[in-house]
């Protein structure tokens, strides 16, 4: 891998000779492959071999080797969620500080990875907005949302300033802002390719315009988790510098054990409790990750999920692509339930038959085709399941049954 010069000349004095030489090395190794289950599906189920423990995160781990997640129906299905090591850590952060219900935002959620384990690691009760300003990947996010199939999580398409302007006001957000990528080097070769000083320097000011935009919705006394997946000072102990000096906030603590390796502060002289992934050194891809509180007492009542939905109603959120409760699409005078009803928690599926099917009809189904449903099976709507954990619909019409699942959902190639 050639990594451009002017990165190889701050990176190596920011790391140190150590630690440099560990990240060199790890770039000639595969990535690190890890899972997370989700526990509302999750039935523990022996699904994969040699499982190894994540220790920041409940109901994570390393595999071995990489599956192909692709042709696992129970991927689809919501059960577990690939997600990079070093981005569980924000399970152990919240599990720190949150302890009683709570509105949070994740505000740059794409591809959804952070919004399920913010969902299961926060408390009952809570509500969470998982939002994506870009619209392409915000179609990605409502998909891997849909299928985590929980109830209390509000999916939308706003830029951050789009919060103050509906009055929104939230106790925790995550910022888990655009960056230059450098922990991505091992795992994407284009992020090689566009890094620059120049680019680091341009996503430092927009990381701050997105700090300055969102950071009056925290309340008073609100959590705000910054992360990034980069190395470099700018966009990381500068902007959280920034956020305490500038916008007024308390950098936090969070209790790490020396076996996790994960590094802190590069900066000389900053005794700034952060938090540092670096591959090579931890078992993980590069990440960043810094906890604050807002200054001041809040007086605001927590706004528990029926209000944050009647909030988001009466506001439109300008862009709302789920409130959590999925339902089914009008055809003509035909009402025909969707996927998502079929992988949410909160919908009754008990009113529509269950067929289970094989691996092999499971893959065939997800990736659209005409399945033969066993004699005797009613006709009308029918959830199709793998394992017991539903897929989504087909319309058995006797002769034939037509396949529901999404056409954007469907899996490409077998």
């Amino acid at each position: 891998m050639q990594l451009p010069q002017e990165f190889i000349c701050y990176t190596s004095q920011l790391f140190g000779d150590e630690r440099w030489n560990k990240f060199l090395k790890s770039l000639e190794e595969n990535p690190t492959i890890s899972i997370r289950f989700n526990p509302w599906k999750y039935k523990q189920e022996q699904l994969f071999d040699d499982l190894k423990p994540v220790p920041w995160c409940n109901q994570a781990y390393w595999l071995k080797e990489r599956p192909n997640f692709t042709l696992d129906p129970l991927f689809h299905a919501g059960v577990y969620y690939v997600q990079e090591a070093g981005s569980l850590f924000l399970d152990y952060v919240l599990r720190q500080y949150v302890n009683s219900p709570v509105l949070a935002l994740d505000l740059c959620a794409a591809p959804g990875g952070k919004s399920t384990l913010m969902r299961a690691a926060l408390p009952q009760g809570s509500m969470l907005i998982s939002n994506e300003p870009d619209r392409r990947r915000a179609n990605i996010l409502l998909e891997n949302m849909l299928k985590q199939g929980h109830p209390d999580v509000l999916v939308t398409h706003n830029l951050p300033h789009d919060f103050n302007t509906n009055k929104w006001t939230f106790d925790v957000i995550l910022a888990d802002v655009p960056c230059s990528g450098e922990g991505l080097f091992r795992k994407d070769e284009g992020a090689v390719k566009e890094w620059s000083l120049a680019n680091v320097l341009y996503c430092q000011k927009r990381q701050r315009k997105i700090l300055e935009d969102i950071w009056p919705c925290l309340r008073p006394g609100g959590i705000f988790i910054y992360s990034t997946c980069t190395f470099n000072m700018k966009e990381n102990e500068e902007n959280v510098r920034f956020i305490a000096e500038e916008l007024g906030a308390e950098i936090l603590p969070v209790p790490v054990k020396p076996e996790w390796q994960i590094t802190g502060s590069l900066l000389n002289g900053w005794n700034k409790p952060v938090y540092r992934f670096i591959q090579g050194i931890t078992q993980s891809e590069g990440l960043f990750m810094a906890v604050l509180r807002k200054k001041g007492e809040s007086s605001c009542p927590v706004v528990l999920p029926s209000s944050a939905r009647k909030h988001a109603q009466v506001n439109k959120l300008i862009h709302l692509l789920s409130d959590g409760n999925p339902k089914p699409e009008q055809k003509g005078k035909e009402q025909i339930p969707t996927s998502a009803q079929a992988l949410s928690l909160s919908c009754s599926k008990d009113i529509y038959p269950q067929v289970e099917l094989t691996l092999e009809q499971a893959q065939r189904y997800l990736h659209r085709e005409a399945l033969f449903l066993p004699m005797g099976t009613p006709q009308g709507f029918i959830i199709v399941t793998y394992k017991k954990h539903p897929l989504g619909f087909m319309k058995n019409l006797g002769t034939r049954a037509n396949n529901l699942y999404p056409k954007n959902w469907a899996i490409r190639s077998l």
